[in-house]
């Protein structure tokens, strides 16, 4: 089982208050799965990894068979961390309810370690509101400029790359459309800036969408103007991890098409319909490593036309 063990404490640092911790994993590719499309606020630097988690400055560091993590400040409790990174998650375990067929073994196979994040939902919200028809670089580089721009400062150790919080919705909420555009947000500036409001103002209660069931929580989601349903799937998946959320964006559409329809034409709403009945009771999973997998390790071909 892949379970987290009480932290390794390094020899540096005292029982209690800390900076640093080592945890004990199995099976876990930190790279993969800060790289891999989820999360945009991760920076590769000198062998480790470096981001924000909440208002924390945090760097990582990984083996084999363990992850190191450094804070700016003396944390007490690390569970913010590993539910974070779902390091005590049965990665074997899970990777058993997926179909048993070539394209799924062979994503797995390239992916092996790859986690799912467990984030907070407004980033992850705003974060792939801010995505559309966008790359991975350039998602974290507008997320970059809108923490510049409007979030509260961090404590870093010195000489670190600057870093702020994620913007509250309350803060976003008083920002102009111009004020957003000037984050390189383009047409997406009113589509957060609506998001901040309907937060703000309680029209939107973000922590009652995790006592919802998906399609309850999905509709709502998708109200806010500017969420269609790949939005929706991608924050139900990452920030509160109902397993059968499944979002399919441009990459998945593509490999679902070369590895499950070829030389066929096939509707999204097809897709959609395939995806919840063919990857079982975890299939938000499933397309994230699908998802690396094409996008990573696999040569895609041109889609038949409709």
């Amino acid at each position: 089982m892949n379970r987290s063990v009480p932290a390794l404490v390094s020899e540096k640092e005292p029982v209690g208050l800390a900076t640093t911790r080592i945890f004990a994993v199995e099976h876990y590719d930190l790279t993969a799965t800060l790289s891999s499309g989820q999360a945009f606020r991760w920076r590769a630097v000198a062998g480790g990894w470096v981001g924000v988690i909440g208002s924390r400055w945090v760097r990582l560091e990984a083996d084999h068979c363990s992850i190191r993590a450094q804070t700016a400040e003396p944390v007490l409790s690390w569970g913010w961390l590993t539910d974070y990174l779902q390091c005590e998650l049965d990665l074997g375990r899970l990777i058993k309810t997926f179909p048993e067929d070539e394209p799924m073994r062979n994503a797995v196979a390239a992916c092996h370690g790859l986690r799912l994040l467990r984030q907070d939902p407004w980033e992850c919200l705003i974060s792939f509101i801010l995505s559309s028809t966008k790359q991975i670089v350039q998602i974290r580089q507008i997320v970059e400029h809108l923490c510049a721009a409007f979030g509260e400062p961090i404590v870093q150790p010195p000489g670190e790359l600057p870093f702020r919080a994620f913007p509250s919705p309350a803060r976003l909420a008083q920002a102009t459309e111009a004020e957003l555009r000037s984050c390189k947000m383009g047409f997406r500036a009113p589509y957060v800036l609506a998001a901040a409001r309907a937060v703000t103002s309680g029209d939107l209660d973000l922590e009652r969408l995790r006592h919802l069931p998906v399609e309850a929580a999905r509709e709502r989601l998708m109200l806010l103007t500017g969420v269609g349903r790949k939005i929706a799937d991608c924050t139900l998946l990452f920030a509160y991890g109902f397993p059968s959320a499944f979002p399919v964006d441009v990459w998945v559409m593509k490999a679902l098409r070369q590895l499950y329809f070829p030389r066929r034409a096939v509707s999204l709403r097809r897709l959609h319909q395939f995806s919840a009945e063919h990857f079982g009771p975890h299939a938000g999973y499933a397309q994230q490593y699908l998802f690396h997998y094409v996008r990573t390790k696999m040569v895609l071909h041109p889609t038949p036309k409709k």
